[in-house]
């Protein structure tokens, strides 16, 4: 199985204990995933955030239904969390969120490591794309949320 890495940043001008109070509600992830991906989230909320919980959601990809379920596999505020897919549409998928304290703003980092099916052939053709696409709308609205950094 192949490994692929994702990274991004965001800076965004509020103290980290905000910006990491958005991110600990879980309903906020429907705020920062576009809309073509018609992400739904499942689990009533609130959501506990702790290491262990689950998550289900629903969105499409390529018009297609699916269903995903994450876990919660590290939560450490308001430094860092991470979530592990236990089923949906990758083979791995674990997505690290960290939040620095940058002057008077918060650097908001991203590193997902997945693993498609097809692997190398399909995330050259779609996947890769995809991620970068959903991240540069996560940043978006990051900045419109926080405002500009």
């Amino acid at each position: 199985m192949r490994i692929f890495e994702f990274r991004a940043k965001t800076r965004v001008p509020r103290p980290r204990a905000e910006v990491f109070a958005f991110f600990a509600d879980a309903g906020n992830l429907q705020e920062l995933t576009p809309p073509w991906l018609r992400f739904e989230i499942l689990t009533p909320r609130p959501v506990e955030m702790r290491p262990g919980a689950l998550i289900d959601y629903r969105l499409h990809l390529r018009f297609i239904p699916i269903r995903w379920q994450t876990r919660i596999t590290v939560w450490e505020p308001p430094h860092r969390f991470m979530d592990e897919q236990l089923r949906g549409p990758y083979r791995l998928w674990l997505h690290e969120h960290t939040f620095e304290e940058d002057g008077d703003g918060t650097l908001c980092g991203d590193f997902v490591r997945y693993a498609v099916p097809f692997g190398a052939l399909a995330n050259r053709l779609m996947v890769a794309r995809d991620v970068r696409k959903i991240f540069a709308y996560r940043e978006r609205r990051l900045r419109e949320i926080f405002g500009a950094a």
